[in-house]
C-alpha cells in the first residue's frame, strides 16, 4: 500500500492543510505530512487516551501542541504539554506520550525526513 502525502518538492511551496491528504497510520490517530528536502512536518490528530509507547529514532524532533494535553514521557521525565506548549526532542532520546481526556492535535516536525513515515 502506497502512501498518501504531499511529494517531496525541492523548490519553494505554499499548501494549505485542507489540500494535504489525511492517512490512518494506525487506529485513533490521523497524520498529514509536508515533506521538503531535508525535513518534514507532520499534523497528527489523535483520539483521547490514545498512547504512543515510548520510542527512540535518529530524526531529531519538534512538537507543537495545538490542541489538547499530552503526557509527554522524554527520558523518563513526565511533562504535561498543553496547546501553545512547544517540545524539543533530540536525536536517539527515549519519548513518548498520552493523550488525555481530549482530543489531541499536534505538529511535529522531523529531520532528517522519516522515511519510515513515507514507506507506510
Amino acid at each position: 500500500m502506497s502512501s498518501t502525502f504531499a511529494e517531496p518538492v525541492f523548490t519553494a511551496q505554499h499548501l494549505n492543510w485542507s489540500s494535504i491528504p489525511i492517512e490512518h497510520p494506525s487506529d485513533g490517530i490521523e497524520r498529514q505530512m509536508v515533506v521538503g528536502q531535508n525535513l518534514m512536518i507532520c499534523r497528527f490528530r489523535f483520539k483521547p487516551f490514545l498512547v504512543t509507547p515510548e520510542h527512540r529514532h535518529p530524526h531529531e524532533q519538534m512538537s507543537i501542541v495545538v490542541q489538547g494535553r499530552v503526557r509527554f514521557f522524554i527520558e523518563g521525565e513526565e511533562r504535561i504539554a498543553s496547546p501553545g506548549d512547544v517540545l524539543h526532542i533530540p536525536s536517539n532520546c527515549l519519548h513518548g506520550a498520552t493523550m488525555m481526556d481530549e482530543e489531541v492535535v499536534l505538529i511535529d516536525i522531523f529531520t532528517p525526513i522519516r522515511q519510515d513515515f513515507l514507506s507506510t
